[in-house]
């Protein structure tokens, strides 16, 4: 007879990503181990409280338009990974994005304690920033103004939070 079980980390992927639908960041962050390490182009070293922070930010917003859908997932004992869209539109320019992102994780104590989201930044400034982005979207100078934004948008929610 043939077995179809899925493995608990795959079920525990889908479970971030079904909560990330939902826009629950806390339950997206509860599928976190506490000594998370998160990173993708924009965040690429959040640790800890922040990685489960940057969920809760961006699932906090409900009047946005922003929607994802998830497949291929995989894991085992020690790994895992799945595929991601994200469709929204940047409310500083209006223009509408389709984020196409692969992640991969690593697990500790049946929690995502690694997770990495990988995606093609320069094609995010384009369709994110438009001319400019097309021009300007693959340097240095571009990726670290996002980067910079996006930490400092970050750290004020954080600090609201805490207030």
């Amino acid at each position: 007879m043939y077995s179809c079980a899925v493995h608990p980390h795959a079920k525990l992927i889908e479970s971030f990503y079904s909560a990330f639908q939902k826009r629950d960041g806390a339950a997206m962050e509860a599928c976190y181990h506490p000594d998370i390490h998160f990173s993708d182009p924009v965040f690429p070293d959040l640790r800890g409280p922040q990685a489960g922070g940057m969920w809760r930010m961006l699932t906090s917003n409900k009047a946005s338009d922003a929607s994802i859908e998830f497949r291929d997932v995989e894991a085992n004992d020690t790994t895992g990974k799945a595929h991601w869209d994200a469709r929204y539109t940047w409310p500083q320019t209006g223009r509408k994005i389709l984020n196409e992102i692969d992640a991969t994780f690593e697990f500790k104590d049946g929690k995502i304690i690694r997770h990495d989201d990988h995606f093609d930044l320069w094609k995010w400034t384009r369709m994110a920033l438009g001319p400019v982005g097309y021009a300007l979207g693959w340097s240095p100078i571009v990726r670290n103004k996002v980067r910079k934004l996006a930490g400092g948008r970050l750290d004020a929610f954080l600090a609201l939070e805490r207030a």
